[in-house]
């Protein structure tokens, strides 16, 4: 059989689309590899959101350059960056030895595409700039036996001043729920017990007639064998009492929220389009813990926006102070091309950048045992993931507040929801017992 290997960057969008991309090859019958030396297809999967993605993919085709030389092996790059008009440009004077470019609104012909490739021995370039339409039925090929990510709406209506995303991934499109719902009564059949629902911005998600967000909480809620639901991302000028009131009546739904401040100054989130204030951030994250007391907040946070003040800064370091977040996904401002921020000329320099990236980093750092002791003594519900990388004896699964958590026990314990005993604190994991062993 022919050997193929997806490299995917980016966030789990992505990754769900490289799902849909190896259940499209595997149709054509590859099969997949981790070795790169043995692969007659290499497909990228690109993300454009951080400046060195680009780094990164332009280094990775390099590297594929001499084993296309030498066994004929197709290369393929597809996902947001093939959006961009200066990277096809790039691509297109630099790397002829490409054979296939594909969009994000193009990724459901990438079997026919990739068929054509094969059959008649010519590059393609299959990339448009209008919204793509939400295809059904792309076979996929999950990457985990227990958990899965499950798309409901594609694209994003908010341009927020730093994002390129609106740009390549295109206007706001709902999948139907009887589509989503299907998806998911399908994943329960198969005994997948964790479900993440995917958007660009999840709760604006509109099945049509009124059916909203909360709607669809419920109803994923009501299907069998599911045990846990997260999602990702809100945003917090969305997050309406409805949401709340799904999130509190129903126990299946994780109570770690992911709610992106980007962040604390008010001056610097009127600047990146954000359409809220720290102070209505706050307030929200406020309501939302008198209505859910158990909850617990995971962020994205933007260091060294243009004109970000050290006055703008500190704002963001005293939300991260009152908030008291599990975990932050902390990044240094990166400028795009096309976006509105790239326009602006009161860029912050690097060396600062960085010296306010570590101080964040350190903020947060020196929180995490704190934080992870309120967890010691306490039986958590986890979902195996399967065997620890440095022990064959361990075992690693997470629990709601997504905290990994190691443990004895044995294999026919993976991909199974056990009830774990928390005995110590290692900062960046958990140890526990198998309750009852």
């Amino acid at each position: 059989m022919k050997k193929y290997m997806i490299m995917t960057f980016g966030c789990q969008l992505n990754e769900n689309d490289s799902e849909k991309i190896a259940g499209m090859v595997e149709n054509l019958g590859y099969e997949k590899t981790d070795d790169l030396s043995k692969c007659d297809l290499v497909v990228f999967n690109t993300c454009c959101v951080r400046e060195n993605a680009e780094e990164r993919l332009f280094g990775k085709i390099g590297e594929i350059k001499k084993l296309k030389e030498e066994r004929g092996t197709i290369i393929a790059i597809g996902g947001c960056m093939m959006q961009e008009e200066h990277i096809l440009e790039k691509i297109k004077k630099s790397y002829k030895y490409i054979d296939l470019v594909f969009g994000t609104h193009t990724l459901n012909k990438f079997e026919e595409d990739l068929k054509k490739i094969i059959e008649e021995k010519k590059k393609i370039r299959d990339v448009i700039d209008i919204d793509g339409e939400v295809i059904e039925g792309l076979p996929i090929k999950r990457n985990d036996k227990s958990k899965a990510s499950v798309s409901i709406m594609y694209g994003c209506n908010n341009f927020c001043s730093y994002c390129i995303v609106p740009y390549v991934r295109g206007r706001e499109r709902s999948r139907k729920k009887e589509d989503i719902l299907k998806e998911v009564e399908s994943l329960a059949k198969e005994g997948y017990k964790e479900i993440t629902l995917l958007g660009q911005n999840v709760n604006s998600y509109d099945g049509g007639d009124g059916y909203k967000f909360s709607n669809l909480l419920y109803d994923v809620c009501k299907i069998e064998g599911i045990e846990r639901i997260r999602f990702i991302s809100p945003h917090p000028k969305d997050f309406t009492d409805d949401v709340i009131k799904a999130i509190k009546d129903n126990k299946k739904i994780s109570r770690i929220v992911h709610l992106p401040l980007q962040s604390g100054s008010t001056k610097v989130l009127k600047e990146m389009n954000r359409k809220y204030t720290k102070e209505q951030y706050l307030a929200l994250a406020e309501k939302m813990r008198k209505e859910i007391p158990d909850i617990l907040f995971s962020t994205d946070i933007i260091v060294g926006f243009p004109g970000e003040t050290e006055e703008d800064f500190e704002n963001t370091l005293d939300v991260v102070r009152k908030m008291n977040y599990e975990q932050i996904f902390m990044f240094i401002y990166s400028r795009r091309v096309g976006t509105v921020a790239d326009k602006m000329e009161n860029q912050i320099p690097e060396e600062i950048k960085h010296k306010r990236f570590e101080r964040l980093k350190k903020l947060y750092d020196d929180n995490v045992s704190k934080n992870n002791e309120k967890f010691i003594g306490k039986v958590e519900k986890i979902l195996v993931d399967g065997e620890s990388k440095n022990n064959e004896n361990m075992f690693t699964g997470r629990n709601d507040a997504n905290k990994v958590i190691i443990f004895e026990g044995s294999k026919d314990l993976i991909g199974k929801m056990i009830n774990v005993k928390i005995t110590e604190e290692h900062k960046w994991y958990l140890k526990g017992e198998v309750e009852g062993k």
